[in-house]
């Protein structure tokens, strides 16, 4: 089913203002949903117009009133139709995501990168970590594109870097990433069930972003997340099918000093219903103070 009208009525959006409106009514017409690097119809809109124009994602205002040549158009229109039509997420229409000005490779190997431990990491984990410059090894565990791991290199530079991925699909990805970087020599990519196959070491810091979504959200996910990797979502009937093996394991790979930072979006009760025992710190986020924790290795023991 098609929402957008005929040639001849969008033949009169001649600027990138006109595409921008354009496409936001399109869009909350069709009920799109959004929440993989936007969170509103206007958003997707710029980034849809200023990505098919060539134009830097994060400066729509000096050229709003620019005009647009009629084959331009038609690749902004044809990208919106896909995106109502299909409901496919925009970075997989563009094989790009953004993750705090960081710009990775993704298709539907892989998750889009959304993960909120990346504000973390921007601050360095502080005050959890004194000196990023003493962090000598890291783990990115569920590492699904290589995102996290990639800004962990970047945010403690004289640190190793091991990303572990069950999806050799994903790892793909991730290699594609990691050598973007330029970060061959320093993020090394492990296909392992968690720790199964990973070479025995000791962390200093271990993040995770893992499949924590409960069974009845699986249920009701929009389409847009359903052409996301099942794997990367589903955690079983209360989201911590992963989160409980992970937990037991931990301890063993972290140094004594070591911490493990955990993301579990909108699973704090049961979170809290399978680890009455624990009492971890939930650190705050541009999403809340509950989606993310960080645990001890004490803690774990």
């Amino acid at each position: 089913m098609t929402f957008l009208a005929p040639v001849a009525e969008t033949a009169a959006l001649r600027t990138v203002r006109d595409l921008l409106r354009y496409a936001v009514s399109r869009m909350n017409a069709a009920g799109v949903v959004f929440g993989h690097g936007t969170l509103d119809a206007y958003d997707e809109a710029a980034y849809i117009v200023l990505h098919m124009l060539h134009l830097p994602i994060d400066r729509l205002e000096p050229f709003l009133e620019a005009a647009v040549l009629d084959s331009e158009r038609t690749q902004v229109l044809d990208l919106l139709q896909r995106r109502i039509d299909e409901r496919l997420p925009a970075p997989y229409l563009t094989n790009e995501a953004w993750l705090h000005g960081r710009r990775f490779y993704v298709d539907q190997r892989v998750i889009v990168p959304r993960s909120f431990i990346a504000e973390l990491l921007n601050d360095a984990l502080s005050p959890w970590v004194e000196d990023p410059y003493q962090v000598e090894w890291v783990l990115d565990m569920c590492t699904g594109s290589g995102c996290l791991a990639i800004v962990a290199a970047e945010t403690f530079p004289h640190a190793q870097v091991d990303a572990v991925d069950l999806s050799p699909d994903a790892l793909e990805v991730a290699r594609r990433n990691v050598d973007d970087y330029g970060l061959q020599e320093r993020v090394m990519l492990h296909e392992s069930n968690l720790f199964e196959t990973l070479p025995p070491a000791r962390y200093d810091v271990i993040l995770c972003n893992p499949p924590y979504v409960n069974a009845s959200s699986m249920a009701a996910l929009p389409p847009e997340y359903l052409h996301e990797p099942d794997m990367a979502l589903a955690g079983g009937a209360d989201g911590m099918d992963l989160i409980r093996v992970l937990l037991d394991q931990a301890a063993a790979y972290l140094q004594p000093h070591g911490i493990l930072v955990l993301e579990i979006g909108h699973e704090r009760a049961f979170f809290e219903q399978a680890f009455p025992e624990l009492e971890p710190v939930w650190l705050s986020t541009s999403a809340g103070d509950d989606q993310v924790l960080m645990l001890r290795q004490d803690q774990l023991l």
